[in-house]
This record gives structure tokens, C-alpha cells and sequence, in this order.
């Protein structure tokens, strides 16, 4: 009878209750808990634990009784919508604050200065945007009848150490006017504060005392993100600042140090950083120790949110302008600027430059360098790697144009061909993208974290990053080898080179980074480099970013409808019109590749005006993070990536691309849809291949045309070798592709 037992209890605990993915993760977190110390009491690897929060898996016996006790127990501590501490300060066992109903969204709610009982956020119906309750002291106040009430919805993804009661309100706000003159701060979630300050001074003194915006660091020595405040026109009107700026101060990216409102601040003993009062102004005064005071404007009228990535958001009204930018600084980071800019402000926000060291005999601390940064002092590159106008070719001839020999040249491909007789008899043309394609080329990837060394023949390792001279002609793309013992023999006239980015033959030594030389060995060709420029002290960088970016991109396609574990046809109708299911989530997707692309370009910022002339050193070269090497490496790996999969993808079907741009391949096809060439057999794609999904490195329908119409564009503009992977997207041809 026992071993009946037995087998009923096992059978009820394969069965064992548990909540949702997102809640087991704010359970944990509730409770101060690593994944690390909840898999090692489970006896289960950490990814383990990770995909069940992530509702990747699902826990099987015995762990699942084991870990549906554990999240019982954190539930009866921690119950939802109730305020719990963040990171450091959660004290295990503390009694759970019973849940208080809060005001209705249509009542707008203003910050006390005195303590107040905290009210837990109201339940939004959109639990895709919502995390744990974040709670806030507010009273009431007489509806606002300027702007709508904010949808309610407050983003998900959290910085380091969760919720934190310093930033109870969220990272930013929207401060607009309404029409009988009273200033209201739209922050995310719907929570309105009525903001008493009748001048810019007085607003970030403000913001900073009462307003209770920011966000946590994002990393263990980090330091917090500074509030963000979003004026509208009418904010800028009421605290006399223009709605527009004058070309000269729009070419100035500022307004005149004369001007009253920096008057007034710098009576109030703010400062300005050194670039001004512009689109995005930094206010602050020097840090007091480890704290900052510091605030950040945002101005949309003055072009602070470029429309090509940020689309309509700067005329969006307050509450869904708040929405919005919460939903990105929450999966990403609270804007610092262009999202080039935040791009490379996450990059440091990830990993910063110093750390505080062990305490030394007299118990005090230090700041040393935080392994695995770039460090707090820029470094030189390698001549090779330098863009024209570098101090370090301030010798060369004013007008000498360095050769392949002379100069690292990694860029993304723009290629393409002539369709061979049979391409001309298929009726479509189809273009396929890689998703997030230079995210997927910074996975993984080790780069230099310091400075190079020169070294004079030596032997190629793959595992060391660098810029190596070497003469890569000899690869013969006929025939190339596709596994350990296997070689394969294709038509290498059909085929880009991988070593260019016009596709174009080498001819000679050249520079190349370190990911494109290791595929020349992976191809099955001998390489012997004359000359290098490594960095021994390397590392994987960028892995954190990319996960950080990777998170946003797939949450918010998500919260569009596109899931990770589509099957291709479920997947390519999820995609089909994503951007309409909500616009506003949609322009969160398009900053989040913008922020992937304009962070990699801004590794190697050039010149901006400034009086600059070639040869003397520009503004962004005191930068840290201003490391060409790495730029270089992240797109090599990225065009690497793309070639590997065409060549996989002739060796397994016969055919070739006829265009290639950056991260769009364009295919000859007897059908319209990507499913009608990629080789998928019993729903599973080609190994090593193309791959319909959303994750990055996956690819997606990027659109189709007639071959009809690909012949005569090219015959319009006299251009056989016109890119057709521009303009497969809608078909439209403006002018003639000048490869730009």
C-alpha cells in the first residue's frame, strides 16, 4: 500500500501549482535571491532556473514540488501588488503591507512633501507592460483636462537591485501645461504630479528633492540614472524657453549662454555641461560625495527624438509620450541623448570603468579599475585602424589615399550581381533580413579591452583580437570547406567575397580584423600573416549588452504578438502587420535597433565641425569608448555571420544570392514567400542556415518582388549592378543607387 502512495504523491507533485513566469521572477527578487542560490537549492543549473522565469521550461519532478514550495512560501511574504524592498534592502521575513486601493487613473495624482502612507499602483489590465507594484505616496487632486489619461500600462524589465523607493515615480517624465496654467509632470503608469516650480532652476531642484525620478544602476559599481524630464511646447512656453530653435542655433545644437533661462540657472548655481543648452541639456551641480545631482532635459520641438528611428513620439500627447520613452528606459535605459548615445551609455552603464576596491589597513576604500571595462583613460589604435584625419597620420600627404595594405576597411556588405539566365525565368524576387544582424555579430564576441601590440610575423590565432595584415586572395570560393572533413565545390562567380564589403576579389595584403581572417582558415585555407596589431588584454565585452538589448527587442515583440517559438508559418503571420497591434510599442522596437546600430557606428565617431582640421585630435577621441577595433570586429563577425549562412544555403539548395545589403540577402524564387526557397524540412531549417524567427541572428520576410520589376529598374537607371536588396521592401526607386 506504501508504494501506492508513493506513486500518488509523486503523481500530485508532478502536477504542483505554480504562478506564472513573471511572478516567480518577482518572487525571487522580492526576496533579495540570485538565480544562482535558488538553482544550487534546487541541485539544477542556473540557466535552468532562468528559462522557467522566462516561461522558456517548465520544471518537471522531483525540483517541482521543491520549487513550487519555495514560491508558496516567498507568496505568503511577498503577495502581489504590495511594495516590497528593492535589491540590498530586502530584509527576508518581513511582514507583507496589506494592498490599499489606489486612486482611479483619471484622477491625477501630486507628490506630498511630508511622509505618507504608500499606496501600491493600481492593477493594470496589460500585465504584458506591468511589473511588481511600484508603490508612491500621492493625494488627489482635480482631473487634469488638458491631455487624456495615460493608458495603464508601466514597462517591464528592471535594472540591478529591482524596485527602488528613491525612484518610486519611475525613470522620466513628461512636464507639460495644461489650459488653466497649472504644470503637470505625466510620468509612467499613468501616476500624474502636480509640479509647483515656476522656473527651470526651480523645476530640477524639484526633481531631484520631491519628484522621485531616476533609475538604479544597471551594474554592481555603476551609478544611478539620472532623471529624465521631457518638456512639451507648452512647458517650454510657460518657463520661457522658444518651441523651435533659429537655424544658427539649431547648426550650434544650443541656445546663447546669453540667454535668460541659463542666466537664471547659473544664479542658482547650475551648470551646463559643454554642450550646452540643447536638445538634450544636462543640468547638475558637482557630486557631494557618491551622491549626484544631476537632471536631464529632453525637448522634442528642438529634433531631440530623431524621426527616423523614433518615428511621431515627440508629438505624441504627454501621458503616451511617457509610455513610451518608460517602456524603452525600462528595457533598455533611460535615454541619455540620441539612441547612438545611449547606445554607447549603456555599453559603460554595463561595464563600468572603476569599481571601489578592498578595504585597505585603515578601512578605507579605493577606486580601482573594474575588470573586464575599458577603463577611465583612452587608448590609442593601431595606424591601421585610424580613420583619415587621425592625429597619428598627421604625417602622411594632405591628400594620399591609403591603400587596402595601408588601412583596416571592415564594413557591411552592399553587393550585388547580374541574374543569370534560370534567375531570370523565377518569377519573384524575395528578400530576407537578419534580425538585429550587428547584435548577433557583438554575441560572444571578444574584443580588445586595452591597448595594441605590434607584432611582426605571426602566427594567426583566431582566439586573439587584432587587425592583421595578410593576403587572403588565394581563397577560392569554388571550392571551400563546410565541416571538419567535408569540402564542397560551388559556383564562386555567383558569390560576394567575404573579405569586402563590395564583394569584390582581394588582390594583395590587406588589413582585416581578426573575425574575418579566422573564416578564411574555417573556408580551409592556410593564412600567413606579415605584421598585427593584438590586444592581449581582451575580453567578451559585449556580451551583457547584447543580452540587455536582446531582452528589449524580443519583450517588446512579444507584447506585439510576434512569440520566440513560432513555427516558420506562425512566425511569418504573427509578422505580418506587427506594427499596427500598437504603433507606439512598435517605434520602442525600431529605438532598440537603432540603439544596437548607432552605438556600434559611435565606437568610431568622426569629426563634428568644431573648427576641426585633419590631423589634430576631435572631441570624441578622449572617449574610452572610442575603440574603432571594436567597431571593426562587431561588423566583421556580422558580415561573416551572413556569409556563412549563403554559402550554407548553396552548398544545401544551388542557389546564390543577387543582392546583398548589410543584413538583407535577396533571392531568385519560384514562390513569393521566404518559405518557397529556404530549405525547411519537416518544419526544421537547414543547420548553420537561414532561419524564419524573431530572435537575432533568425532572419524575417523583408518583402518581394517581380523579377520583371528587379530587370527593369535596372534597365531604367542603366544600372546592371543596381542593388536590388535597397528597394525590395516596397519597390520604390527614387534614383539611381549610389551605394550610399
Amino acid at each position: 500500500m506504501s508504494e501506492l502512495f508513493d506513486a500518488v504523491d509523486a503523481l500530485v507533485s508532478s502536477r504542483s501549482t505554480l504562478p506564472p513566469p513573471a511572478e516567480r521572477k518577482r518572487l525571487r527578487q522580492a526576496h533579495g535571491l540570485t538565480l544562482d542560490e535558488v538553482a544550487a537549492a534546487l541541485q539544477v543549473r542556473r540557466a535552468t532556473v532562468s528559462g522557467w522565469e522566462a516561461g522558456k521550461t517548465e520544471p518537471r519532478p522531483p525540483e517541482r514540488d521543491a520549487y513550487a514550495r519555495l514560491l508558496k512560501q516567498l507568496a505568503q511574504l511577498y503577495p502581489a501588488n504590495v511594495p516590497v524592498p528593492s535589491g540590498d534592502t530586502a530584509v527576508p521575513g518581513t511582514p507583507a503591507v496589506p494592498a490599499v486601493s489606489a486612486p482611479s487613473v483619471a484622477e491625477p495624482v501630486k507628490a506630498r512633501t511630508e511622509p505618507a502612507d504608500r499606496i501600491p499602483e493600481p492593477v493594470s489590465e496589460d500585465t504584458a507592460l506591468r511589473p511588481a507594484a511600484v508603490p508612491y505616496p500621492v493625494t488627489t487632486t482635480r482631473p487634469t483636462s488638458r491631455r487624456p489619461p495615460a493608458r495603464q500600462t508601466v514597462p517591464v524589465g528592471s535594472p540591478a537591485g529591482g524596485v527602488d523607493t528613491r525612484f518610486e515615480n519611475g525613470p522620466l517624465a513628461v512636464v507639460d501645461v495644461d489650459a488653466d496654467g497649472q504644470v503637470r509632470a505625466y510620468c509612467v503608469g499613468g501616476l500624474v504630479l502636480d509640479v509647483p516650480a515656476k522656473s527651470i532652476a526651480a523645476l530640477v531642484e524639484w526633481t531631484l528633492s520631491e519628484g522621485r525620478l531616476g533609475q538604479p544602476k544597471l551594474s554592481g559599481p555603476g551609478k544611478d540614472g539620472d532623471p529624465l524630464l521631457v518638456l512639451t511646447e507648452a512647458a517650454l512656453e510657460h518657463y520661457g524657453l522658444p518651441v523651435t530653435l533659429t537655424k544658427e542655433e539649431r547648426l550650434a545644437g544650443r541656445i546663447p549662454e546669453s540667454h535668460k533661462v541659463i542666466k537664471q540657472l547659473t544664479r542658482a548655481n547650475w551648470q551646463l555641461t559643454k554642450r550646452g543648452f540643447g536638445p538634450w541639456a544636462r543640468i547638475y551641480r558637482p557630486a557631494q560625495g557618491s551622491e549626484r545631482a544631476c537632471v536631464q532635459l529632453c525637448i522634442p520641438s528642438w529634433d531631440a527624438l530623431d524621426t527616423r528611428h523614433w518615428a511621431n513620439t515627440g508629438q505624441l500627447p504627454p501621458a503616451d509620450l511617457a509610455r513610451l520613452l518608460g517602456t524603452y528606459a525600462a528595457r533598455v535605459m533611460t535615454p541619455r541623448g540620441s539612441t547612438a548615445v545611449t547606445g554607447l551609455e549603456l555599453m559603460t552603464a554595463l561595464h563600468p570603468p572603476t569599481r571601489a576596491s578592498e578595504p585597505d589597513e585603515t578601512g578605507k576604500r579605493h577606486s580601482e579599475h573594474n575588470p573586464g571595462s575599458l577603463g577611465k583613460e583612452p587608448v590609442d589604435c593601431a595606424p591601421c585602424e585610424a580613420p583619415d584625419g587621425h592625429p597619428l597620420l598627421a604625417d602622411l600627404p594632405r591628400f594620399h589615399h591609403r591603400t587596402p595594405a595601408e588601412v583596416l576597411v571592415e564594413e557591411a556588405y552592399d553587393w550585388a550581381r547580374p541574374l543569370t539566365d534560370a534567375e531570370c525565368l523565377r518569377p519573384h524576387l524575395v528578400g530576407i533580413d537578419v534580425n538585429m544582424a550587428f547584435a548577433a555579430g557583438a554575441n560572444g564576441l571578444t574584443v580588445g579591452l586595452g591597448a595594441p601590440t605590434h607584432v611582426k610575423n605571426p602566427v594567426f590565432d583566431a582566439k586573439l583580437p587584432g587587425s592583421w595584415l595578410v593576403d587572403l586572395s588565394h581563397v577560392d570560393l569554388s571550392r571551400v570547406k563546410v565541416s571538419k572533413d567535408t569540402w564542397a565545390d560551388l559556383d564562386g562567380s555567383l558569390l560576394p567575397s567575404p573579405f569586402t564589403s563590395k564583394g569584390e576579389r582581394t588582390e594583395g595584403p590587406a588589413w582585416y580584423a581578426t573575425p574575418t581572417v579566422a573564416y578564411a582558415v574555417e573556408l580551409g585555407y592556410e593564412v600567413r600573416p606579415v605584421e598585427a596589431w593584438v590586444r592581449y588584454d581582451n575580453g567578451r565585452y559585449l556580451d551583457s549588452w547584447y543580452n540587455r538589448l536582446r531582452d528589449a527587442y524580443l519583450a517588446t515583440m512579444a507584447d506585439l504578438g510576434v512569440g520566440a517559438d513560432l513555427l516558420p508559418e506562425e512566425f511569418l503571420k504573427a509578422m505580418d502587420g506587427y506594427r499596427q497591434r500598437d504603433p507606439q510599442l512598435a517605434i520602442v522596437v525600431s529605438a532598440v535597433k537603432a540603439t544596437v546600430k548607432g552605438g556600434i557606428g559611435k565606437l568610431r565617431e568622426r569629426p563634428r565641425g568644431e573648427g576641426w582640421k585633419p590631423g589634430q585630435p576631435w572631441r570624441a577621441l578622449a572617449r574610452p569608448t572610442w575603440r574603432p577595433d571594436i567597431r571593426a570586429a562587431v561588423i566583421s563577425r556580422t558580415r561573416i555571420n551572413m556569409h556563412r549562412k549563403i554559402v550554407k544555403h548553396a552548398v544545401f539548395t544551388g542557389q546564390y544570392p543577387v543582392a546583398v545589403l548589410s543584413d538583407c540577402a535577396v533571392y531568385a524564387s519560384d514562390g513569393p514567400s521566404p518559405l518557397d526557397f529556404l530549405p525547411y524540412r519537416d518544419g526544421k531549417p537547414l543547420p548553420g542556415g537561414f532561419k524564419l524567427g524573431v530572435n537575432p541572428g533568425l532572419v524575417k520576410w523583408e518583402g518581394t518582388q517581380s523579377v520583371l520589376w528587379g530587370e527593369g529598374v535596372r534597365e531604367q537607371f542603366n544600372a546592371p549592378d543596381l542593388n536590388l536588396a535597397r528597394y525590395i521592401k516596397d519597390g520604390t526607386v527614387t534614383d539611381q543607387d549610389t551605394g550610399e
